[in-house]
């Protein structure tokens, strides 16, 4: 697991949320939360928000599957808008709704074990993970 700090957690960080979200099939979202979770990183939803919302013009990875937890889009980019999220996930055959709410259980990705195994994360926590988003 990955213990954040000071000197190298962001740049580790920035690869597996870029690895992560590259990884996340159309048609599912998963939250800001989920992919700190998968990273190792459990209290690192905003900086995995920071970050998206910094490399969304810059990196080729589907940033739009990234919502917050309650099923809400929330971006904060310059270059992107909440429209243009709900668009992209609209065309990967996601309902939202005009508040650009959706629902988050019916779209969330739930990985498998591979899936997790690919982040060496200890055995214990990968359980956790797939205990939790267990439908």
């Amino acid at each position: 697991m990955v213990e954040y700090t000071s000197t190298g957690a962001v740049p580790k960080l920035k690869d597996q949320v870029i690895t992560i979200v590259s990884w996340i099939p159309s048609g599912t979202v998963v939250s800001y939360g989920q992919v700190a979770l998968i990273a190792g990183m459990p209290r690192a939803a905003r900086q995995v928000g920071w970050l998206l919302g910094h490399m969304a013009e810059t990196v080729n990875i589907p940033w739009w599957r990234v919502i917050n937890n309650s099923g809400r889009i929330s971006i904060k980019n310059s270059d992107f808008t909440l429209l243009d999220q709900k668009v992209r996930l609209e065309n990967e055959g996601i309902k939202v709704s005009n508040d650009c709410t959706l629902n988050i259980e019916k779209y969330r990705f739930r990985p498998n074990k591979s899936f997790y195994k690919r982040f060496q994360l200890p055995t214990t926590y990968i359980t956790y993970l797939i205990t939790r988003y267990q439908l």
